[in-house]
C-alpha cells in the first residue's frame, strides 16, 4: 500500500488539527477499541474528545432521534456524507463515531497534503480488506474543498460501490467546492458553530473531567466568559485557550485561573463588551451613530472593538445592510451593494479574514452621503395603511389574466408606458384614498439630488399635471 499522509484520530478527534503527521501505513488506521485511550500528553482538546454519541456538544438539530446523522452514527444505512461547518464544531469525532458505530476500520487523510496516489492507495487497500478480510473501511478526508476535480474524481468509484464510506469534512460551501458527480453521491449535513452554551458545557467538562484537569483548577467568570468569546464557536480553540492558561496557573501553583491569566496566555486583551448586555446595545448603536454621523474612524473603533470581543459577524453584516437604505438610501445607491456584498463575503469566507468585507462597507457606508428619504417614505406609506387608508385597486391594474376578468372590467384601458416615448404617461395608480399622497421627499445629497428634481416632473406628467 501506497505512503499515506494522513492525522492521525489521536491527533484530532473532536477537531481539525494544523500539522500532518506521516506515519507507516499500518498507523493509518485503527479500530474502536485503540480510540478508547488517549495519553494524558496528548493535548486538552484530544483528551476531551467524545467517545460516544451522547458526548458531543451541538448539532441537535442533525443529531436529534431519526435526523440522518443521528442514524448514521448509530450504525444505521451508512452512506458517505459531506460535513460541512466551521473548524471546531466536531467533523472530525463524527466521522470517528460513525467508525465505531459501524464496526469498520478508520483512515483519516489531510487533502493538504495527499494527492491522487495516495487517495488511489487507500481505496485499493480497503478494497483489498474488504475482499479478502470482509473488513469495510470509513475513510475520513478533512479539508476535501482542496482536492483538485481529478482527486475528486479518483473517489467517485469508490464511494459508488462502496468500498469506502467516505466522510468528507470542508469549511467551505460543498455546493461551490465539490464536483457534482461526488455530491450527488454523498448526504451533505452543515455543521453550526457551537454557541456560547455549549463552549462552556465543553469547558465546564475539561475543568471537572479526569480526562481533562481532573478538577486540580476553578475558573472565574471573567475569565471563562472571556474564553468563550475567543473561543467564537469553535471548540479547540476553546480547549486550547483553557490548557494555556491551565498550565500558567499551574506553572505559579494559582489553583484559579482568572482573567489576567487567560489574558497572558492567550495575548488577547478583554474587550469591555457583553453580547447580551448594555455593552451589546451600546456599542452596537455607537457604530450605527457614527456611519451616520459619517465618522468613518470612530465607526472602525466599534467594528474592530466588536470583531475583537467576538461578536457574530453576521450580525454586523446585517446591521450594515438596514443601515445602508435607513440613512444612505438612494443618495449612494451603491451602498446597498456593498453591505449586502459584505454580508455574502461574511458567509463565504467567514472569519478572520471576513473582516476585511465589514471594514470597506463600514467605509464606504460612513463615506457615502446620507439620506433617510427611504425609510421616511416607507415608514409614512405603513402609517397610512394602518389607519385604514387602503383602499381599491384601480381597475385598470388589476389582473386580467384569467377568464372572466374582462366582464369584471378587470385591466380595462390600462395604458402601457412603453407606448410613448417618454416612457411615462398619464395615469391613475395609486386607491382614488391616496391621489397626490407624496411618500417619498428625495433630498439634495449624492445621487439622490438628482432624484430631486426627476420625481416631481414623474409626478406632474402621471397625474396630468403642467
Amino acid at each position: 500500500m501506497a505512503s499515506v499522509n494522513v492525522i492521525r484520530v489521536a491527533q484530532d478527534e473532536l477537531f481539525t488539527v494544523n500539522t500532518d503527521i506521516a506515519p507507516s501505513p499500518e498507523r493509518t488506521t485503527s479500530n474502536a477499541d485503540e480510540r478508547q485511550a488517549d495519553p494524558a500528553s496528548s493535548p486538552l482538546a484530544v483528551r476531551m474528545r467524545p467517545r460516544a454519541l451522547d458526548e458531543v456538544v451541538g448539532q441537535q438539530h442533525l443529531l436529534r432521534e431519526g435526523a440522518p446523522l443521528r442514524r448514521l452514527v448509530e450504525g444505521a444505512a451508512p452512506a458517505s456524507v459531506l460535513l460541512y461547518g466551521p473548524p471546531g464544531t466536531g467533523k472530525t469525532t463524527l466521522a470517528n463515531l460513525v467508525s465505531i458505530a459501524t464496526g469498520r476500520r478508520f483512515v483519516a487523510m489531510s487533502a493538504l497534503s495527499a494527492g491522487v496516489k495516495e487517495v488511489r492507495g487507500v481505496i485499493e487497500e480497503a478494497r483489498r480488506r474488504r475482499q479478502y478480510n470482509a473488513e469495510n473501511t470509513v475513510l475520513f478526508i478533512d479539508e476535501v474543498h482542496r482536492f483538485s476535480k481529478t482527486q475528486q474524481d479518483a473517489l467517485l468509484g469508490a464511494v459508488e460501490d462502496r468500498t469506502v464510506l467516505l466522510v468528507a469534512a470542508t469549511t467551505e460551501n460543498p455546493s461551490f467546492s465539490v464536483v457534482s458527480p461526488l455530491l450527488s453521491r454523498s448526504l451533505v449535513l452543515q455543521l453550526r458553530p457551537l454557541t456560547d452554551e455549549d463552549i462552556t458545557q465543553l469547558l465546564e467538562r475539561a475543568l471537572a473531567d479526569e480526562r481533562g484537569l481532573g478538577g486540580e483548577l476553578t475558573l472565574t467568570d471573567d475569565a471563562r466568559a472571556h474564553l468563550v468569546r475567543l473561543a467564537g464557536g469553535d471548540a479547540r480553540r476553546a480547549l486550547t485557550a483553557l490548557e494555556a492558561a491551565a498550565d500558567a496557573a499551574s506553572a505559579t501553583e494559582a489553583k484559579t485561573i482568572d482573567l489576567p491569566i487567560v489574558e497572558s496566555t492567550v495575548d488577547k486583551a478583554a474587550v469591555r463588551y457583553d453580547r447580551d448586555g448594555d455593552q451589546h446595545y451600546d456599542v452596537i448603536s455607537a457604530f450605527i451613530k457614527s456611519i451616520r454621523g459619517s465618522d468613518v474612524d470612530a465607526a472602525l473603533h466599534y467594528l474592530a472593538r466588536m470583531i475583537e470581543a467576538g461578536e457574530d459577524p453576521r450580525f454586523l453584516a446585517r446591521r450594515l445592510v438596514v443601515h445602508a437604505s435607513e440613512d444612505i438610501g438612494m443618495a449612494d445607491p451603491t451602498a446597498l451593494q456593498s453591505a449586502v456584498a459584505a454580508a455574502h463575503a461574511v458567509q463565504f469566507i467567514g472569519m478572520p479574514e471576513g473582516r476585511l468585507a465589514l471594514a470597506q462597507a463600514t467605509v464606504h457606508l460612513a463615506t457615502a452621503p446620507k439620506s433617510n428619504a427611504v425609510i421616511a417614505g416607507i415608514d409614512a406609506a405603513l402609517a397610512d395603511v394602518r389607519g385604514g387608508l387602503a383602499g381599491t385597486v384601480p381597475p385598470h391594474l388589476r389582473d386580467g389574466h384569467y377568464a372572466g376578468a374582462k366582464k369584471l372590467g378587470n385591466a380595462q384601458g390600462y395604458r402601457y408606458p412603453h407606448g410613448v416615448p417618454e416612457g411615462v404617461l398619464a395615469q391613475q395608480y395609486p386607491p382614488d384614498e391616496l391621489v397626490g399622497k407624496d411618500y417619498y421627499e428625495p433630498t439634495q445629497r449624492g445621487a439622490e439630488r438628482t432624484l430631486a428634481e426627476r420625481v416631481p416632473k414623474l409626478r406632474r406628467t402621471i397625474r396630468g399635471e403642467k
